[in-house]
């Protein structure tokens, strides 16, 4: 394990969820307690299945982590609940009373040294409109898989390094290698946050659950009548059916298929890239952004930073974002952990002065590139490569099926639609196993 990956695994979760003991015989084995395991287990129980849970990690969740600081609940990894009319987290929150807030609208421009003026609020929303919709537009058009970075519009005037720099960040690539076939609207529009943490909310969904922790798999044999999953630590478990809900770019090495998996399947696999989306965590209470969970966009000068979340809930707490750009010069610097909290003080410092930062801390540090159960932030289809998320849906000879956020075309990238696949998957592998058994 990397120091960074390290560093990220030293946070405690804030929610520690009651787990029960993996039952003695199953009919379904999920590999993975991450948003897709915990949905499939819950489907599956709700659907009369045996099943099994093995997770690598000492904790559920996957990438989407809640731990403590400063006695204030943080996400170091998911926190914004995208798309609410189709995320099926958002409603199961709200079904079980979960504390749910609307994001704001409304952000923050800062330009240069000094707070943006309406005008140059109103022309950078403009530019990201008008963005939005060519993009969109262009996606729905089908036509050749292209990049996405093709369909930027003319007329973006000043705002359009910045457009691009924002619309790389959100999709984990910059755009010019991202397939324009994937790209989904990232309008800020019905989507939210939770008091408390998206992970610890996760959390909460794994109670009473049958996972064991800890348990990395590393072989999964499928030719025969059912499958046999090996573990790390020894373990042989058997069942009818295996679930697969790691992310895919650990999925590459870190597990043995035997047989091989087919060609197709096994090029899907291997054609996504890695997702790069990371913050630092500032605890800054002299910021000069007022509103809760307000968007910040710093323009002009030397650096341009492509995300800020500011005031948290409300709190002192912001996220500085990094895209995989910046990842790559920290990283390519060896800085680590101290290197990403140098280069967010540098920008900051350039911005606001150094005088501003004389209360400004950074407890924490994302690292989910460096993360060995990650390998990065979600999966990324680049051009050419769009039909890597239906070709996976399928099964494999009946006994073999994959689920996770990877799957999902409306809501790759995100928790709710890696929920949502682990739930599509598990009402498949009933469905087939009763009609096997009928």
């Amino acid at each position: 394990m990397t120091g960074q990956a390290a560093a990220q695994a030293r946070f405690r979760p804030s929610v520690t969820p009651r787990l029960v003991p993996l039952p003695s015989a199953s009919d379904v084995i999920v590999i993975g307690a991450g948003a897709a395991g915990i949905a499939a287990a819950r489907r599956l129980l709700e659907r009369g299945v045996r099943v099994a849970v093995l997770e690598a990690r000492p904790r559920v969740g996957g990438r989407a982590l809640t731990t403590s600081l400063r006695g204030h609940a943080i996400d170091l990894g998911a926190h914004w609940l995208h798309a609410g009319p189709i995320n099926p987290l958002v409603a199961l929150g709200q079904a079980r009373g979960e504390p749910l807030r609307r994001a704001p609208q409304e952000s923050h421009v800062w330009v240069g040294r000094r707070p943006g003026r309406p005008d140059e609020a109103a022309a950078s929303a403009r530019a990201f409109a008008l963005a939005d919709r060519a993009m969109t537009a262009g996606a729905a058009e089908g036509g050749p898989d292209r990049a996405a970075a093709s369909a930027l519009p003319p007329g973006l005037g000043p705002w359009a390094e910045r457009v691009a720099r924002v619309h790389g960040l959100v999709s984990g690539q910059p755009l010019g290698r991202v397939s324009l076939h994937d790209f989904p609207s990232m309008e800020y529009g019905d989507n939210f946050f939770l008091a408390g943490g998206y992970g610890a909310f996760l959390a909460r969904l794994a109670q009473g659950l049958p996972i064991a922790l800890s348990c990395p798999v590393t072989r999964v044999t499928w030719g025969g009548r059912g499958v046999r999953v090996e573990t790390a630590d020894g373990r042989s478990l058997s069942a009818r059916a295996v679930l697969v809900t790691v992310p895919v770019m650990v999925l590459r090495d870190s597990v043995t298929f035997v047989p091989a998996l087919p060609g197709p399947v096994r090029a899907a696999i291997d054609g996504f890239l890695s997702g790069i989306y990371e913050h630092a965590v500032l605890h800054w209470p002299s910021s000069p952004f007022r509103g809760a969970d307000r968007l910040a966009s710093i323009v002009g000068g030397r650096h341009k930073p492509p995300g800020l979340l500011s005031r948290i809930d409300g709190t002192p707490f912001h996220y500085f974002e990094l895209d995989a750009p910046a990842a790559r010069a920290v990283d390519a610097r060896g800085g680590g952990e101290d290197g990403v909290r140098r280069f967010a003080r540098a920008v900051l410092a350039e911005h606001f002065g150094h005088a501003r930062l004389r209360d400004l801390a950074i407890p924490a540090v994302s690292a989910w590139r460096h993360d060995p159960w990650s390998r990065g932030s979600w999966a990324v289809v680049p051009p050419g490569h769009a039909g890597a998320r239906t070709l996976l849906r399928a099964s494999v000879g009946e006994r073999l099926w994959f689920a996770g956020e990877a799957l999902s075309r409306l809501q790759w990238g995100t928790v709710g639609g890696a929920y949502e696949e682990g739930t599509r998957a598990a009402d498949a592998i009933a469905s087939g196993l009763r009609a096997a058994a009928a």
